[in-house]
């Protein structure tokens, strides 16, 4: 393969109808389960990726997966972190499953893996959730534009917040927070996940602006989820000590 039609990657299951979930609403997903296939590919395609202006071929790889670990080479592997590339609702206009942004989409995020909790911005009725392009094991940014692409099942819970809504998807694990943002470039994604989460602190601590800026200059992480896709993908992270779900779902 030696080009990438962004309209037509990363294919989804659904769409699943929420009940009740209407326009304005939260779409809690919780990721109770994960189970790729033992077998996986990896691919390099030329012209893509963070290094697509080098020259060089396209290369498919064929992995194993056994005992939770990905065997690269022979004496080389890395341990299993099954996780959904592709995870979200639909949009108020048609938008491919390869796109990321508000809706969810391609977000490439290694951290949604088993055990965490998505927030979704509703905006049609019965939200029309769909998932797939998982992954047995993807670095954060995804550099070559495929991770250890896989089939398999996964097993989710879905609830409601009525009436309410983050600004973009919010990642929950055991410890913290994530606002997972989106822009053109890797600025605009940055600036944006940076400003929901300077508001929420302001918000969740009744602080100005300035104060709350400063804060997360001490206490938000940024992190890259991914670099190659038209759309890149930066998400702010924030502990439970400092913050609640309320002050990112408003």
């Amino acid at each position: 393969m030696e080009t990438l039609d962004w309209t037509k990657v990363d294919g989804a299951t659904g769409p699943v109808y929420i009940e009740n979930a209407e326009p304005n609403d939260t779409l809690i997903v919780d990721i109770l389960d994960i189970r790729p296939d033992n077998k996986g590919v990896i691919a390099t395609i030329p012209k893509h990726g963070i290094l697509g202006h080098r020259q060089f071929k396209p290369v498919t790889k064929t992995v194993q997966t056994s005992r939770g670990f990905i065997r690269f080479e022979k004496n080389l592997r890395l341990k299993a972190k099954p996780m959904i590339g592709t995870i979200g609702v639909t949009p108020e206009t048609e938008t491919p499953t390869g796109t990321l942004g508000r809706h969810g989409g391609n977000m490439d995020v290694a951290e949604l893996t088993a055990s965490t909790r998505l927030y979704l911005p509703v905006f049609v009725e019965g939200a029309l959730f769909a998932a797939g392009d998982l992954h047995a094991v993807q670095a954060d940014g995804e550099l070559c534009v495929s991770a250890v692409e896989t089939a398999g099942r996964i097993r989710l819970r879905f609830n409601l917040v009525k009436n309410k809504q983050p600004e973009w998807p919010v990642l929950e694990t055991r410890t913290h927070f994530s606002v997972l943002a989106c822009g053109d470039t890797l600025d605009e994604a940055a600036r944006s996940a940076t400003e929901t989460a300077v508001e929420a602190l302001m918000k969740e601590h009744n602080w100005a602006f300035e104060k709350a800026y400063m804060f997360a200059s001490l206490a938000v992480n940024l992190q890259i989820n991914q670099v190659v896709d038209p759309r890149k993908g930066v998400r702010a992270t924030v502990s439970k000590d400092f913050i609640a779900i309320d002050a990112l779902v408003k």
